[in-house]
């Protein structure tokens, strides 16, 4: 009997990461395609991601009942406990990233209809690459419980920050050469700061990780670079 309990117990704890896994899958896919929208014009591709983030914000709400069953019911210990609430904050980051990355579609939908800034578009796209290669090794370090990949993702935050930097000027350098273009900019200005978010999400998880597999918080700050303003 006991055998059989602690068999369930394993599977409902494997069953909660099987679950966060699928959210990163689909968080990591909303990105892509979001930042995909803003650089083709594809207003189909970016009403695609609004319409699916609800897949998101039901499998997060699912993660929480399950950890707080979990723990009402099992009241792990240790490895287990960190496993479980690790889950449950790795679940609302990935949430937030999708709401972020539909944030960013619903904005690619209207630029589209504006003038093409291909330059501009270029630099989404490449900050939007950066952040999603650096949210696939934050869920690939979950996956495979690598805390060497977690750390490097905790490490490199900064290079999320001097693209957004970079993009700043540039889109202020566009507003001021030509107002027609603040509209436009402004809205790829929010777009950046999403991304941006989303990197420190990405490093919010590479921390759960690194407390789920050592039991211990990061001791050193976080490696932040200087942003060059504080979009809400």
């Amino acid at each position: 009997m006991g055998a059989h309990i602690v068999k369930t117990y394993q599977e409902e704890l494997d069953q909660l990461s099987a679950e966060v896994v699928l959210m990163g899958g689909l968080a990591e896919a909303q990105v892509a395609d979001a930042v995909e929208a803003v650089a083709r014009r594809d207003v189909g591709l970016a009403q695609s991601v609004v319409q699916r983030d609800h897949k998101l914000d039901e499998l997060e709400k699912d993660v929480e009942r399950k950890c707080i069953r979990l723990i009402a019911l099992r009241q792990p210990m240790a490895d287990d406990l960190r496993k479980t609430v690790a889950a449950m904050k790795l679940a609302t980051s990935l949430e937030r990233t999708g709401d972020l990355a539909k944030n960013i579609a619903k904005r690619a939908m209207v630029i589209a209809e504006a003038e093409p800034m291909t330059p501009l578009t270029r630099s989404i796209e490449r900050m939007g690459k950066l952040v999603s290669s650096r949210l696939r090794d934050v869920l690939d370090a979950y996956k495979a419980g690598k805390l060497d990949l977690a750390q490097n993702v905790w490490a490199s935050d900064t290079e999320v920050d001097e693209h957004y930097n970079s993009l700043f000027r540039e889109l202020l350098t566009y507003m001021m050469g030509d107002p027609r273009t603040i509209s436009a900019c402004t809205h790829l200005l929010f777009m950046a700061k999403n991304l941006e978010r989303i990197g420190d999400h990405a490093t919010n998880m590479a921390e759960h990780i690194h407390y789920e597999l050592t039991g211990e918080d990061y001791v050193e700050d976080r490696p932040k670079g200087n942003t060059l303003n504080s979009i809400e």
